[in-house]
């Protein structure tokens, strides 16, 4: 039986619920402090944070002040509240470890009712640099609508609901996630993090642009009318219909959002009796026996490769891009940047068809520090490598299995950008030149993993090379980016004589060109590569298992 069933007498006196809440302030000070006395490089690094994030609410508190009495503030603010919102809830699924707190099941075993906890965890949730930015935000944001006593009212119980909001969305989402989190798919989230960003800046350049051309806010009115009804910017646009005067849609958006953190309270409040009192679902499949057969055989994938070396190699490639976090994130960032630099550029008007090239280029990429992805456990392919002829076989199927990817999502992004853009006769010569850039790539990659490998430390999500190794991997990857460029100048010239001298017309001879000069271009860097990874495989193993 779960401590939150436990009977009233084994759980802490009501009247104390005011001590419980100064416990978890004080724990969560404590874990502060605690975490920042472990280096000075994350001392140094909350500090920066602080700094930072105090800068950017002061401006923001200035600029919205500013903004005061301008038409669109209410708009822009609405929509800013929105966005904070959203990244309350969405954040705690990408840094899961960024807070000790968020997992409420190590409380499991201490005799808590689940309202004094959810209490003492919304005030301590309270205490961070996040709260802090999102504070400001609001202040400026009522500081900037506010007009008359009346408003000022509603922005009084605005602000610190709006927060409330905040706080318990993030806290209801990570409780009913904690087990996702808390596995190896939720590292993979956190992993993937640096693609949301990304991705991220991308569409708000993207908007900011349409947003230019648009004639500005005035835009994004109509978005502005439904978002002002949602929690928590409900709250804050209350204080903009209460400057208006009109007093009845004000009091119903506060309504809005009082509903709204209460249905949230008790949310969390469900997910932490179901957590503390139901079993982990993992542990009774671990405890079931196995359903699958222990039949044999080659199946799916494996029986279509060929036989020996090269198809163990590139099934083992595959598995690191569907299971290993580090290589599935840098996967994924590629094909994700790849299509959306080009794509987005297209709709833009201003972008090339010849822009689909980056996706090779960011594909490419891939093949750089093939041996970094295996760690120590490289000690195992060293061992199976005993000549020349079984390095380059081993070189040689790691890039079929790159290619067995990139050469269909090449043709994607492509054909794409050209259907965007509506120039299909440039199609080939792009499609040509991503061959033959593939191909140069893969030369280079292979040599710059025979000659320049570095660890990949797994136990950070954004720390790619290990501490002493950055200058290997700057050398490996922009050294190999030029050299690429180099090796595919014939292809490039080619393709840049045929349209100075309007032979468009004959751009479709790019394709078989391009294929065959990047296949060629990449058998021979493999050929080079492969004797120079024989000789190295002690140096090799030393430099991967650093991590």
């Amino acid at each position: 039986m779960s401590v939150l069933d436990a009977p009233a007498g084994a759980a802490a006196p009501a009247g104390r619920g005011e001590s419980l809440v100064s416990v978890f302030v004080r724990l969560k000070l404590t874990l502060l402090r605690n975490g920042l006395r472990q280096s000075s490089g994350r001392r140094a690094a909350f500090i920066a944070s602080l700094v930072v994030t105090l800068l950017l609410a002061a401006s923001q508190v200035l600029g919205l002040i500013l903004l005061r009495g301008n038409e669109q503030v209410g708009t822009l603010v609405v929509l800013l509240t929105g966005v904070v919102a959203l990244g309350w809830a969405v954040l705690p699924l990408f840094f899961p470890s960024g807070d000790e707190t968020l997992d409420p099941s190590r409380l499991v075993m201490l005799p808590l009712r689940p309202r004094p906890l959810v209490r003492a965890l919304l005030v301590a949730s309270l205490v961070g640099i996040g709260p802090l930015f999102t504070l400001c935000l609001f202040l400026g944001s009522v500081l900037a609508l506010a007009h008359g006593a009346a408003a000022v009212v509603f922005a009084v119980i605005a602000v610190p609901l709006a927060l409330l909001i905040c706080v318990a969305l993030a806290r209801s989402v990570a409780t009913a996630n904690i087990r996702l989190l808390t596995s190896r798919k939720g590292r993979d989230l956190a992993v993937l993090s640096g693609l949301v960003i990304a991705v991220g800046i991308q569409f708000v350049n993207f908007g900011a642009q349409r947003l230019g051309q648009a004639g500005g806010l005035g835009a994004l009115e109509p978005a502005a009318d439904v978002v002002r009804w949602l929690p928590a910017a409900s709250a804050i646009a209350s204080v903009d219909a209460a400057s208006d005067g009109a007093y009845g849609p004000a009091l119903a958006q506060l309504l809005i959002s009082v509903v709204a953190l209460g249905a949230l309270l008790w949310m969390w409040q469900r997910s932490l009796v179901k957590l503390m009192t139901a079993p982990d679902g993992s542990t009774l499949v671990a405890a079931e026996p196995s359903r699958k057969g222990s039949g044999s055989g080659r199946t799916g994938l494996a029986g279509l490769l060929p036989e020996g070396r090269t198809a163990t190699v590139m099934q083992r490639s595959l598995r690191y891009v569907a299971r290993d976090p580090k290589t599935k994130a840098a996967w994924v960032t590629a094909l994700a940047i790849g299509m959306i630099v080009p794509v987005l550029n297209a709709l833009q008007g201003a972008g090339s068809v010849y822009f689909a090239c980056f996706a090779a280029g960011m594909l490419g990429m891939q093949m750089y520090n093939q041996f970094g992805q295996d760690t120590s456990a490289f000690w195992m392919v060293a061992l199976s490598i005993s000549s020349t002829r079984d390095a380059y076989v081993e070189l040689r199927a790691r890039a079929l299995a790159l290619l067995l990817i990139t050469l269909p999502y090449t043709l994607v992004v492509s054909v794409v950008t050209a259907a965007v853009l509506g120039d299909w006769r440039s199609l080939p010569g792009v499609v040509g030149l991503s061959f033959a850039l593939l191909g140069a790539m893969l030369a280079t990659g292979a040599l710059a993993s025979a000659t320049y490998p570095y660890s990949i430390p797994q136990d950070g999500a954004f720390k790619n090379v290990v501490p002493g190794q950055g200058g290997l991997a700057w050398i490996s990857i922009l050294g190999g980016m030029v050299a690429s460029a180099l090796l595919a100048a014939p292809v490039i010239a080619l393709t840049v004589w045929m349209h100075a001298s309007d032979h468009q017309d004959a751009l479709w001879l790019l394709v078989p060109v391009g294929a065959v000069y990047g296949a060629l271009i990449g058998w021979a860097g493999l050929r080079l590569a492969a004797p120079r990874t024989a000789d190295r495989l002690p140096e090799i193993l030393t430099a991967v298992s650093k991590g």
